[in-house]
C-alpha cells in the first residue's frame, strides 16, 4: 500500500502537468506511448512474446493510432494504416502455416487498433474547446468512482458484485462509486460555472456521474476477466504498486470514449454569452 501511495503521489502531478499545462501534442505523445505499452502488455498476457514481429507491428500500430487521433489525420490515412497492419498480421498467419491461431491475431488487432482508439478519446477531448479542463473529466470519473467504491465497500460492503471475477467488489461499493462520481461532477460543474463562465446543467452532470461510474466498473471487470482467462495477476509492473498501464487505466478504455460521446451529444455546459 505504501508503494502504491508513493507512486500515485509522484505520477499524478506529472500526469496533470502533461494534460493541462503542456501543449496538447504532449498529451498525444503520452497517450501514444501508453497505447504502445498497453499493446505489449496485452500481447504478453496472451503469450505472444515469442513473436517479436507481432509485438513490433502491434506496438507501432498502437502508437500510430494515438498520434493519428491527435493530428486529426484524414480517414483515408487511418484506413490505409489499418489495412497495412492487418495485411502484416494475415501474412504472419500464412508464414506460421496454421500454427498461429486466429484468436491470437485478433488480440493483436485489439491491442493495435481498438484499445488505442478508445484511449485516444483523451487526446480528442484535449483538442476540444476548453480541452485542458474537460480532459480531466474522464480521470475524475474513473478515480472518484474507484475511491467511492473503495470506501463504501470497506465500511458497508456485504454483498459481492462479481465474486468469480473480482472478489473484493461489492454492490454497496458500486453505489458508493456512483455517489463519488456524482459528487465529482457536481464539483466539476461548479468549477466550470465559477471559473470559466459556463452555464452548467447539473442534472446532466448527475447523468455523467452515473454513466461514468458504471463505465468504470465495466472496464475494470472486463480487463479482470481477461487476466483470469490468461492466468496472470497483473498486466505488468511498470507502475510500482499498481501494475501495468492496463491495470491502472483499464477503466479509462470505456470512461474516456463515453465522456467524449457525452460531451458531444449532451454537453454538460455552454458558454454564457456576454
Amino acid at each position: 500500500m505504501k508503494t502504491r501511495i508513493i507512486a500515485a503521489a509522484v505520477l499524478l502531478p506529472l500526469l496533470l502537468i502533461v494534460l493541462i499545462a503542456l501543449p496538447p501534442v504532449c498529451t498525444g505523445v503520452l497517450v501514444a506511448a501508453m497505447s504502445a505499452v498497453a499493446a505489449y502488455e496485452l500481447l504478453w498476457g496472451a503469450k505472444l512474446v515469442k513473436h517479436p514481429r507481432l509485438i513490433a507491428y502491434t506496438m507501432i500500430a498502437a502508437a500510430t493510432t494515438g498520434m493519428w487521433c491527435y493530428f486529426g489525420s484524414p480517414y483515408s490515412f487511418g484506413l490505409a494504416a489499418s489495412l497495412i497492419f492487418c495485411c502484416l498480421l494475415w501474412g504472419e498467419m500464412l508464414i506460421a502455416k496454421a500454427k498461429l491461431p486466429f484468436e491470437k491475431v485478433l488480440v493483436c488487432i485489439a491491442g493495435g487498433l481498438l484499445i488505442p482508439y478508445l484511449l485516444s478519446a483523451i487526446v480528442r477531448i484535449r483538442n476540444m474547446e476548453l480541452g485542458a479542463v474537460y480532459v480531466l473529466m474522464p480521470f475524475a470519473l474513473a478515480f472518484l468512482s474507484d475511491s467511492g467504491a473503495y470506501f463504501a465497500g470497506m465500511f458497508l460492503g456485504k454483498h459481492k458484485l462479481a465474486p468469480t471475477i473480482s472478489p473484493k467488489k461489492t454492490v454497496e461499493g458500486l453505489f458508493g462509486g456512483i455517489a463519488g462520481a456524482i459528487l465529482g461532477m457536481m464539483i466539476f460543474g461548479l468549477v466550470l460555472s465559477l471559473g470559466f463562465h459556463q452555464r452548467v446543467n447539473f442534472l446532466i452532470a448527475i447523468v455523467y456521474g452515473i454513466l461514468g461510474s458504471l463505465a468504470s466498473v465495466l472496464g475494470d471487470l472486463t480487463f479482470s476477466v481477461i487476466k483470469r482467462q490468461a492466468g496472470i495477476k497483473d498486466y505488468g509492473n511498470l507502475i510500482p504498486g499498481h501494475g501495468g498501464i492496463l491495470d491502472r487505466f483499464d477503466s479509462m478504455t470505456i470512461v474516456a470514449p463515453l465522456t467524449e460521446a457525452m460531451l458531444i451529444i449532451i454537453p454538460i455546459a455552454e458558454k454564457i454569452n456576454g
